[in-house]
């Protein structure tokens, strides 16, 4: 089967209707449960079993009956279900879904940093690869990286991986510093000053939702706490935090600060509120190279499998059960 003649001409994709039916037949043939991230195309997260953040859905996939797991989001994300689901088959329907941030550090670059800083404490967001986790003391998360850190004694040095904009969020709220990786989100690093002033002038009065992983985030919190600017309520938060915000909020008009794919989750979540995005480029070429057609494919076909070496998921998997010693998972 190939895909740009026989699945381009597949009748299960001449509508969403048969494209689901084929996608849940196929599920159920495969005893597979269905994963979208926040960032997925509209089709694909309304055929999922789940949608959320990577780590949640993880979670979610593990306490599920299936023996396998469908992970549509980018390759770090099947990785980590891989770790905590490690008898389950993880497909990933286009091995070309990377992450330009996970791709900022790798195992040896971690090392040497580890050997410049002997005794750190070494943080790692989860958006990192198995091998870097491995390396890792605590994850964190984007909604609980502050917590995690305000945890570690204060006479312990930290060095925070990979995002930088996360790392200075993070030193500014908890007044703490860290040694902060250089790394970024190809997509978050493009949302900026200049976006923030347009939306003001755009989008008077609306609500503004803020991923800490942008560029402006640090510079939406000095603004957010001026005494002498009358600016419209500003919430730093993860994409979970986000639809939680929409659904509560009595906000009538958000702008939204992270990439485009979860306006369509804010849109079921909340009708009837309007949601406009900080930027309307701020799309992820990589959760896009997933698709329905490569969805149908990986269901028909078993592909692609995602395999973790044993020793690396078992210490990945350890970095991340003390961040959940100390944060407990929301639910």
């Amino acid at each position: 089967m190939t895909i740009t003649r026989d699945l381009l001409a597949d009748p299960a994709l001449a509508s969403f209707d048969a494209f689901a039916a084929a996608a849940r037949a196929l599920a159920e043939e495969r005893d597979a449960v269905l994963l979208a991230h926040n960032y997925q195309v509209p089709w694909v997260q309304d055929v999922a079993d789940f949608v959320g953040d990577s780590l949640e859905l993880s979670r979610k996939a593990a306490e599920t009956d299936a023996s396998t797991i469908v992970f549509c989001g980018v390759h770090f994300m099947a990785e980590t279900a891989k770790i905590l689901s490690p008898r389950k088959t993880v497909l990933l329907p286009d091995l070309g879904a990377g992450c330009s941030l996970a791709a900022s550090i790798t195992a040896d670059q971690l090392r040497a940093w580890k050997a410049e800083h002997p005794g750190a404490v070494v943080v790692s967001y989860v958006n990192t690869s198995a091998e870097v986790k491995a390396e890792t003391d605590i994850c964190c998360t984007s909604s609980n990286a502050v917590e995690v850190v305000r945890s570690i004694p204060e006479d312990r040095e930290i060095l925070f991986l990979p995002d930088m904009f996360l790392g200075a969020y993070v030193e500014q709220v908890t007044g703490r510093k860290m040694r902060v990786w250089m790394g970024e989100c190809h997509v978050h690093a493009g949302l900026g000053p200049e976006e923030i002033d347009a939306s003001l002038a755009a989008n008077p009065g609306a609500e503004f939702m803020i991923h800490p992983e942008c560029g402006c985030s640090t510079q939406c919190m000095y603004l957010a706490a001026s005494p002498d600017l009358d600016l419209p309520e500003m919430k730093i938060l993860s994409t979970g935090g986000m639809v939680r915000e929409a659904r509560a909020s009595d906000a009538e008009r958000f702008v939204v600060a992270t990439e485009t794919g979860i306006l369509h989750r804010l849109r079921k979540e909340a009708p009837g509120k309007e949601f406009v995005p900080l930027k309307e480029t701020a799309v992820c070429e990589y959760m896009k190279t997933i698709t329905p057609a490569k969805l149908l494919r990986s269901l028909r076909e078993g592909v692609y499998e995602i395999e973790v070496e044993p020793e690396i998921a078992r210490r990945a998997k350890g970095a991340i059960d003390r961040m959940l010693e100390i944060v407990p998972a929301r639910r």
